[in-house]
């Protein structure tokens, strides 16, 4: 009998010391992770400079985070403006996209606790390029994010008297006009990649 309620005891004596040790191992396991920050405005533009200044006509992407009714795809009117739920005519133009972002996120906090703002450029309609001579689609065309040459003419379309081995670029810099070649031949066969550039607001392709 004594024997019994010695071997009861040294399993109850097991137990007891199972036990502790795991509120032990509780007690000094590492708190769990905090979800990461939301930053309180972001300018999330693939393609398009930080410091790029929203003009008429750009499109954007406006979104409030955990508030789906406030997240809109809006175009910049031509007085500057964009119009949204609750804040009505907000300046756009002449800001980049940081600094909207900041402007409607003060704006909101009339209506929302800490609202959170992302701000992005889908189309830069403000800016544009010219394509000129023996293509389909003549004149002005939107400067697309990290447009090169080769984009802007695949959308412009040839005619059947264009010469694709003397298209050239035209470009002010510094106030002087700048002729840059350009051999489309070459370009869609993988040759004088370096023509290919990537374009800027202004820029005029001829075909001739």
């Amino acid at each position: 009998m004594k024997r019994v309620t010695k071997l009861a005891c040294l399993v109850l004596l097991g137990f007891v010391a199972i036990g502790m040790r795991a509120q032990d191992d509780a007690g000094n396991a590492a708190p769990p992770a905090k979800p990461p920050a939301v930053p309180e405005v972001q300018a999330s533009t693939p393609g398009v400079p930080s410091d790029y200044i929203i003009g008429a006509d750009d499109t954007l992407r406006i979104s409030v985070w955990k508030e789906p009714d406030m997240s809109v795809m809006l175009p910049v009117r031509p007085d500057g403006k964009i119009s949204m739920p609750l804040l009505d005519d907000v300046q756009a133009a002449g800001m980049t996209p940081m600094q909207l972002g900041t402007s409607i996120r003060e704006k909101l906090k009339k209506y929302i606790a800490d609202p959170r703002v992302t701000v992005v450029v889908t189309a830069m309609n403000s800016q544009r390029i010219y394509v000129l001579g023996e293509v389909v689609h003549t004149g002005a065309m939107p400067l697309l994010p990290n447009m090169t040459v080769l984009q802007a003419l695949s959308s412009a379309g040839f005619t059947q008297f264009a010469n694709l081995k003397a298209v050239y670029l035209l470009r002010v810099q510094d106030g002087k006009q700048t002729k840059l070649p350009f051999n489309y031949k070459d370009a869609i066969k993988g040759r004088g990649n370096q023509q290919n550039i990537t374009l800027k607001p202004g820029d005029t392709i001829v075909v001739p």
